[in-house]
């Protein structure tokens, strides 16, 4: 088996330790047909107590999440072996499991665990990856996911994000029955809920840094809406240079030194790029319309925003020459009376945006366009790192939740709250790889 040691230092908020509970309640309501069916066979355990942690179950509730594998049902399994040796090959075959996953987990000095695991090809008979990763008691959830990571990998080709984390807002009702609002972040299967902060202001557009260490939302003052950027390891928060009127929409550039803005301050609402080295504004769009909710193209080198300039909220793009000068805006969006707050997959390739209260994804290559979602009230669409899901806001009969969807569309789940409403949700970039 090949060993690699993978060590999970994370930085935690110093003033808001993560919960151990699940957070936010997961439903999956649609499976994809045609998920590659795999096995996850329960990891082996040494140790004087009980295992601390089901790896195996929540590496394959990871996975069949995703909506790209069908694992097989604990009752299912034919054997339960912990290591490739054990494996008989030809009676996973007669199931028609195209992969293996086995694994085992050991207790180490000093609260550490080892977890072992070999991803198995069924079909030929031989090893794909075989890792060992050290952690913590507190990471094991993490370790698990990051397995995870590494098994949809190897079988697809594209980077797992089961390692990252969602922003989101959740509203309740406070003292006097006036709402209470509360930015918060957690780990994409609920766990680990860290909040950011808790306001009796609204908090709007939370956007994650590049980096992943920073967050940028709207709080609206009794004053008017202020930018704030809040470091979410140190707890850190900076307030954003506040202009006359609108103050809104606040989006990361590729390199995270500049925000893209909705500003009024001379009269309209208009798209501004804010330097936050130097406190800064430069405007990007000159038109009589609401310009809002600027995206970044993943190269910088232009911005996706929604405007009413043709008479109804359309999409459009500007591209910047090569000393960052805007160039001349192109309608990308025709389909539809309503069409808005877009999000640009990692690769460039595809936008996701709110088409009539429901959420479509478009090639902008082909500018071919498909909706995904079946319910009226969708909102605030987010692409996961890897460009494989988006996550979004709709309306339940009990409230605001987040749904996600495969960007074919062929599968989906449901993310809710246990008290008050969930909104805003936006998914984080990768979280930096550490090993060695």
């Amino acid at each position: 088996m090949k060993t690699v040691l993978l060590r999970f230092l994370l930085l935690l908020l110093p003033f808001s330790w993560p919960g151990l509970s699940q957070a936010l309640t997961i439903e999956i309501q649609k499976g994809n047909s045609d998920a590659i069916p795999i096995a996850v066979v329960p990891f082996g355990w040494s140790g004087p107590k009980a295992a601390p942690l089901d790896v195996g179950a929540i590496v394959a509730t990871d996975l069949r999440r995703s909506g790209y594998f069908a694992p097989l049902p604990p009752a299912d399994l034919v054997a339960r072996p912990v290591d490739a040796a054990q494996v008989r090959f030809e009676n996973w075959r007669a199931l028609k499991i195209e992969s293996l996953v086995v694994g085992r987990m050991e207790a180490l000095p000093n609260r550490q665990y080892r977890i072992r695991f070999q991803l198995l090809d069924v079909l030929n008979g031989t090893q794909l990856a075989g890792y060992s990763i050290q952690s913590s008691l507190r990471d094991l959830r993490r370790a698990a996911h990051q397995i995870s990571d590494i098994i949809f990998e190897k079988l697809t080709g594209v980077r797992g994000a089961f390692d990252t984390r969602l922003a989101y807002v959740t509203v309740v009702k406070g003292r006097a029955g006036k709402p209470r609002y509360r930015l918060a972040i957690s780990d994409i299967d609920g766990y680990n809920e860290q909040i950011i902060l808790e306001s009796d202001n609204s908090i709007l557009s939370p956007a994650w840094s590049p980096d992943g260490s920073a967050i940028a939302y709207v709080s609206v003052t009794p004053r008017g809406p202020v930018i704030h950027v809040q470091n979410i390891y140190t707890g850190r928060s900076r307030k954003l240079k506040v202009f006359k009127g609108l103050n809104n929409a606040p989006a990361w550039s590729p390199d995270g030194r500049k925000l893209a803005l909705t500003l009024s301050k001379d009269g309209n609402a208009e798209i501004y790029i804010y330097d936050l080295a130097r406190n800064t504004v430069s405007r990007v769009t000159r038109s009589q319309a609401i310009d809002t909710e600027a995206a970044w193209l993943p190269d910088g080198r232009g911005i996706v925003f929604t405007s009413d300039r043709g008479g109804t909220p359309q999409l459009y793009r500007i591209l910047f020459d090569s000393a960052g000068r805007p160039g001349r805006a192109e309608r990308l969006t025709f389909e539809g009376k309503y069409n808005a707050r877009a999000s640009i997959s990692p690769d460039g390739r595809r936008m996701t945006f709110v088409n009539d209260h429901r959420i479509a994804v478009m090639d902008l290559e082909t500018f071919r366009m498909q909706v995904l979602s079946e319910t009226n009230w969708d909102e605030s669409p987010s692409f996961a790192p890897n460009g494989s899901m988006i996550i979004y806001a709709t309306q339940s009969p009990r409230g605001g939740v987040l749904a996600a969807v495969s960007v074919e569309g062929r599968a989906t789940q449901k993310f809710s709250v246990s008290r008050g409403d969930i909104r805003e949700p936006a998914w984080s970039p990768f979280r930096r790889r550490s090993q060695e």
